[in-house]
């Protein structure tokens, strides 16, 4: 389990989370909802090691590693897949992949994205800058399937995309949670996001407002209340 216990996070003086606790269990999918702004990237931060909690303590299948540095985390089967795509552009896909494998195979690293992406096969020599958006974000999210991870951290990763290309980022997200991985999922589709969860966070203003399961909110209402208008 990942496990977030009374963390209070920030930036400079700035308390961005304050006495936030939140649980991922095992094989599960929790949505972490929220209007912008409420500290939802913050919270991935702290969760994937990327920054230092103030206060509070985070757990890792039963192991303390609160402020343990993200490539410790990497290696204790955490993946991040942070909003605005986070791969190089100037490299082919296939070292994109290559550096995602890490000590791993790339030829089983190439094998296992394709599976999850087709359309990746047909660009492995291409720069990763000449593809379009959703192909730039499958292959962002295909280190969810290279680095076979235990947790997927992953920040609005429809952002911007075609419908077209969302259908298939949630088809990839359910295969990988049906998999067996556990997913902690920031997205501005509420309702999709809500048919995938097995467990939902409302975070406003720095503090969790709700936790509980997707049947005991109506999305509509969320939307109204909290979210600002958010695309349903």
């Amino acid at each position: 389990m990942l496990e977030l216990t009374d963390v209070t996070a920030g930036y400079g003086e700035t308390a961005v989370l304050r006495d936030v606790s939140l649980w991922v269990p095992p094989r599960s999918v929790v949505a972490l909802l929220g209007a912008n702004g409420a500290g939802k990237t913050t919270l991935l931060r702290v969760a994937s090691g990327l920054l230092k909690p103030s206060e509070g303590r985070m757990a890792l299948d039963g192991a303390d590693v609160t402020g343990k540095p993200p490539h410790v985390l990497a290696n204790r089967g955490v993946c991040h897949v942070p909003e605005g795509r986070g791969i190089f552009p100037a490299l082919s896909v296939r070292d994109n992949l290559l550096v995602q494998a890490g000590d791993g195979d790339i030829d089983v690293a190439v094998d296992r994205a394709v599976s999850a992406f087709p359309i990746l096969g047909e660009k492995l020599s291409q720069p990763a800058g000449s593809l379009s958006g959703g192909q730039q974000q499958m292959l962002s999210l295909s280190r969810a399937y290279v680095t076979n991870p235990a947790y997927v951290l992953l920040d609005e990763v429809s952002m911007g995309l075609a419908p077209v290309v969302v259908d298939e980022i949630f088809e990839f997200l359910a295969a990988l949670a049906a998999e067996g991985c556990a997913l902690l999922l920031v997205e501005q589709y509420i309702t999709r996001a809500l048919e995938l969860a097995d467990y939902v966070y409302l975070l406003a203003r720095g503090r969790i407002e709700f936790r509980g399961e997707p049947g005991e909110l109506d999305a509509g209402e969320l939307m109204a209340r909290y979210m600002g208008g958010a695309h349903a």
